[in-house]
């Protein structure tokens, strides 16, 4: 599918770790658990995982862990992070994984190869796609554990609401505003310094090429310019917003998708979304997760499912320990229809 987005062949790349004693029990078959890092994680973390002194190690080779095999995807793609949904820049990298690449992957590992023992992880960029693949892909998986997601509500894009504001860089106080913080809640980077060092680094003198977080995000979630490039969101020089691109946006603001499509998705997403957000999130990614949970607490049909906070906590909390998740994970792939 990507090739022929491309006109040229594309490999996906990614990181398989097998569970303890897979290769003594021929017979057994495992879920599959799809593992996505932070912004760039490559393929090759895999390998780290299972260093000599890893807590994951541990875990994962205790004799009463959970058995799954692990799928590590690969962050690097044509535009930076692809975030492995189908995109007008990116080409349809959501199609390639859940078509090709995981059909491959149970084809030769001993998978389950059910949508009941289908499972997904992430942390931050990971923690978004999680979510995406489970909303855009209800049927294929049955439960995502998203760590600190990246905005999961385009009302809150760190501190902009793409939407109403006017300029990214300054606030309606007439203030400059900040883009990261530090624990103290001290700014450590606004929005017009942090977009204006993506934009020296982009080839052409463009954000959108830079191959940094801005770029990853409007290479994702934006359109394509009859030049063959991702529409900038706003103007990298004046911080001016562009609504005309907001509005293409809006096919991936995950609030706003489910909250069109409740009445299908709620029933399919039952007891399938853990979320959890840090309170003192690094990158103001918590204020998404709350405009979220504020449309999920009144949804109806009732969702059912988890979003924990951290009080104090920053970018990276997780509520759960590697072994809860895992163990959540074995139980629902237990569970029959």
């Amino acid at each position: 599918r990507l090739s022929e987005f491309y006109g040229r062949p594309i490999f996906l790349r990614a990181g398989v770790v097998l569970p303890r004693g897979y290769a003594r029990e021929a017979s057994r078959r495992y879920p599959l658990w799809v593992r996505i890092g932070g912004l760039d994680t490559r393929y090759t973390s895999a390998l780290s995982l299972l260093g000599e002194k890893s807590e994951f190690r541990k875990t994962w080779q205790a004799d009463d862990a959970p058995r799954l095999i692990l799928l590590q995807l690969d962050g690097a793609g044509p535009n930076g992070d692809p975030y492995y949904v189908n995109s007008a820049n990116n080409g349809p990298y959501g199609d390639a994984l859940v078509e090709e690449l995981i059909p491959h992957i149970e084809a030769n590992f001993r998978a389950v190869g059910e949508p009941r023992a289908h499972f997904l992880s992430g942390t931050s960029t990971g923690g978004w796609v999680c979510l995406g693949l489970q909303v855009f892909y209800p049927d294929f998986f049955n439960g995502a554990w998203s760590s600190c997601p990246d905005p999961v509500d385009f009302r809150a894009l760190q501190l902009v609401n793409i939407y109403r504001d006017d300029n990214a860089y300054v606030n309606n106080y007439g203030n400059e505003r900040p883009s990261t913080r530090d624990h103290n809640g001290d700014t450590e980077t606004t929005m017009r310094r942090e977009t204006g060092v993506e934009n020296l680094l982009g080839r052409g003198n463009s954000y959108t090429l830079s191959g940094g977080q801005w770029c990853d995000w409007n290479a994702v979630f934006g359109p394509r310019g009859a030049d063959g490039r991702p529409v900038p969101l706003w103007d990298p020089q004046t911080g001016k917003i562009n609504h005309a691109v907001a509005e293409q946006w809006k096919k991936y603001d995950l609030r706003l998708v489910l909250e069109t499509n409740w009445k299908t998705l709620g029933p399919k997403l039952r007891g399938k979304l853990h979320i959890a957000a840090g309170e003192a999130d690094d990158y103001f990614l918590n204020n998404g997760v709350h405009l979220l949970d504020r449309f999920l607490s009144q949804a109806d049909p009732p969702f059912v499912g988890k979003i924990a906070y951290g009080p104090g906590q920053g970018h990276g909390w997780f509520d759960l320990s590697l072994r809860e998740m895992l163990q959540q994970m074995q139980a629902a792939a237990d569970r029959q229809p």
